[in-house]
């Protein structure tokens, strides 16, 4: 049987204020198979941001461990980590985090860019036509409409074909039609390249298409297995 492609082990964050320690999560436990699709719910604060950037190794937990397809995160330092997620770890965040200067073509195909890569742009521009935007490659980010700067987005996240995808809020800075375009491509994209989907909402429709539910209270995990 194939290891889980994400692990966690009683993982906890804390974070020392000037009023007080202050614990984010605790004693968080969970694995995600490859191909799956996982929505991280709960109310603002709740903790599920911070479970997301500790599973996929952009912050390390105060307890417990954090294994990232098949690599023990705390056995990496901060470039080992880096390395994985350029590797194999695509990102769509609410606010997209285009360069403004690049045009959408090239905004696609900066992360090839960044691990050194040749660039691809017969597959960027594939990708932009999978998610509606063919003949919008020379576009400026500040000449798309947001619903079409998270497609560029999108995009840029499968251009290293990951085996994990995070996503924060990806719906969350956009109107209802455009959300659920942006839901359907997440998905049909997650279908054709078996990429596991992590996605952290407060979007209940986009949750429901996910397979599980993990929901963040005070920094406690609970599970639901959607459709049951």
């Amino acid at each position: 049987m194939a290891s889980p492609v994400i692990r966690a082990e009683k993982i906890a964050k804390h974070v020392v204020t000037r009023e007080q320690p202050l614990t984010i999560l605790q004693d968080v436990s969970l694995q995600i198979e490859a191909g799956e699709s996982i929505a991280l719910m709960g109310v603002s604060g709740a903790g599920k941001s911070t479970l997301m950037t500790l599973l996929a190794g952009l912050d390390t937990p105060s307890e417990g461990e954090v294994d990232l397809l098949g690599h023990k995160l705390s056995t990496l330092d901060e470039d080992a980590r880096a390395a994985l997620r350029a590797e194999s770890v695509g990102f769509v965040f609410q606010s997209f985090l285009l360069v403004p200067s690049l045009n959408a073509l090239e905004n696609v195909m900066l992360p090839l860019t960044i691990r050194g890569e040749e660039e691809d742009d017969t597959r960027a521009k594939q990708l932009l036509a999978s998610v509606g935007l063919q003949g919008r490659e020379t576009h400026l980010p500040s000449q798309l409409s947001g619903g079409e700067q998270q497609r560029v987005a999108l995009a840029r996240a499968f251009i290293i074909r990951p085996h994990v995808l995070f996503a924060d809020e990806p719906t969350g800075n956009l109107d209802q039609k455009t959300a659920a375009t942006i839901i359907d491509l997440l998905f049909e994209l997650n279908e054709k390249h078996g990429t596991t989907l992590v996605l952290v909402t407060h979007d209940p429709a986009l949750a429901k298409r996910c397979q599980r539910t993990l929901m963040m209270d005070s920094g406690k995990l609970q599970e639901r297995v959607n459709g049951e």
